[in-house]
């Protein structure tokens, strides 16, 4: 007989869903309680009928859905128990607000039982590690007011990838930590630092955007710092630059290493001091900025060879978000296909067009080197060179007559015909469990009900492969 460990409260409407969790549950030895809404729990919790050492707790459900009972719970301290969130669906914007919420983690439906399991035994242990800490902290004083509700602001992707980055946005965004954003050009590093904005307590603030490589050598120190009247020929009056700006709210700089060391000097000073000189003044200005930085480059690299201040690197890459390139999630591909075909009819007046399954299959098989931006641009053009009336898209509109780009498919293919049969057959599989577990989002049980082949046998594949 398993040892008990603790109680976990299921909060559900689908009956059927949640009666199986509450078994599966139970079998790995917790007491179980239930309820089958937002309201009947927080009722629950309330009165004290059930003191849970994690929650598992469903998004839509009526009366009250999933992300009104976090804000109760957090609102009215009815409890510190590590809240799952699930889902059956990826939306960026809940998934990142449960997480600004001080959710644990947040599940996607199919659900996955080993990920169940594993996430249930890992909150309890964060539960029993966060209890201990806080018997041996001085009592302090409750919090302030409540944070401001957060702009809605989506971004798209359903991969376990994407996923991951959603809740790290909506950790970092319930703090005031310096991020810094790497990935390569096209992966959506802006929208990722307006998510963190959005989500934070500065979202009624300004959001600062500046591009560092777009600036004039000689002007970034005064667009970043501002200037004053004659600072320099053309200084004509007084300029707030883009710290002044962004006060209270959120500086967005990207592409930072391509700052002069001047101005990183500066940078680092500004955020280390919050207060600066504007170019060409005396007179000291104090500010209370976030800031967010991005970068292509790596700059560790610059960092070695003397491109980059060491020291400046430390201070901006406090949290590291790193974006993976678009080949590398490309499960996400459908539903950026469908969001640009739609916003590209929108904004151009044209009729609505969708893509033909072959050339859906092309772009599976494509490489994407320019990312998400690549994507989008080549969506728009088919659109709009396609003609009123055509339609459905095919490979042509996208690629070029003549398909003029090579797919990786193809390349593959070649490559696969060069190996020793037992070489190509592991080959293949090996790419077929890759586009099964990234078209199924991670989720294991999904990615084998694609294959068509058991859970039990792609696990012993995924080891056989050595895939993660």
């Amino acid at each position: 007989m398993k040892t008990e460990l603790g109680q976990a409260l299921v909060i559900d409407d689908e009956i059927n869903l949640r009666e199986s969790l509450v078994e599966l549950i139970a079998g790995e030895g917790f007491r179980t309680a239930q309820a089958g809404d937002g309201t009947e729990a927080v009722e629950l919790l309330r009165r004290g009928g059930v003191k849970p050492d994690v929650i598992f707790l469903d998004v839509r459900m009526p009366k009250m859905d999933g992300l009104d009972v976090l804000r109760v719970i957090q609102k009215e301290k009815l409890t510190s128990a590590p809240v799952i969130v699930i889902s059956a669906f990826g939306d960026s914007s809940k998934m990142i607000e449960a997480m600004r919420l001080g959710a644990y983690d947040y599940i996607t439906k199919p659900l996955d039982l080993d990920e169940i399991i594993a996430t249930l035994h890992r909150a309890t242990e964060q539960r029993r590690l966060s209890l201990a800490a806080e018997a041996a902290r001085p009592p302090k004083e409750a919090a302030e007011a409540d944070a401001p509700e957060p702009k809605r602001f989506e971004m798209l992707g359903t991969s376990r990838a994407m996923r991951d980055i959603f809740k790290q946005i909506g950790r970092l965004a319930a703090t005031d930590a310096t991020v810094l954003i790497t990935g390569e050009s096209g992966t959506g590093k802006e929208l990722v630092a307006r998510a963190v904005h959005n989500h934070s307590a500065r979202s009624g603030k300004p959001f600062v955007a500046v591009n560092c490589g777009a600036l004039p050598e000689n002007l970034i120190e005064a667009e970043l710092f501002g200037h004053e009247r004659g600072a320099f020929t053309g200084a004509e009056r007084q300029k707030k630059g883009r710290f002044e700006l962004a006060h209270m709210g959120t500086l967005f700089l990207d592409e930072v290493g391509e700052l002069t060391p001047p101005a990183q000097v500066k940078l680092l000073r500004a955020l280390q001091e919050r207060r600066f000189e504007r170019v060409g003044g005396t007179e000291t200005v104090m500010v209370d900025v976030r800031v967010i930085a991005a970068s292509n480059q790596d700059l560790k690299q610059a960092v070695n060879e003397k491109r980059f201040r060491e020291d400046l690197f430390y201070r901006l890459s406090v949290i590291e978000i790193r974006l993976p390139p678009l080949r590398a999630r490309l499960g996400d591909v459908p539903q950026l296909a469908e969001y640009f075909l739609e916003r590209t009819a929108t904004r151009h007046g044209l009729a609505l067009k969708v893509l033909s399954d072959e050339a859906m299959r092309r772009l599976l098989a494509y490489d994407f080197p320019g990312n998400v931006r690549e994507l989008e641009n080549m969506i728009e053009r088919a659109v709009i060179t396609a003609g009123a009336a055509v339609e459905v898209l095919s490979p042509a509109h996208l690629f070029g007559e003549g398909a003029a780009a090579i797919s990786n498919e193809a390349r593959a293919n070649r490559a696969f015909l060069a190996l020793p049969f037992k070489e190509a057959v592991a080959a293949l599989e090996r790419e077929l469990i890759r586009r099964a577990l990234e078209a199924s989002g991670g989720n294991r049980a999904e990615a084998a009900r694609r294959l068509g082949i058991n859970r039990r046998l792609l696990y012993s594949k995924l080891e056989e492969h050595k895939i993660q």
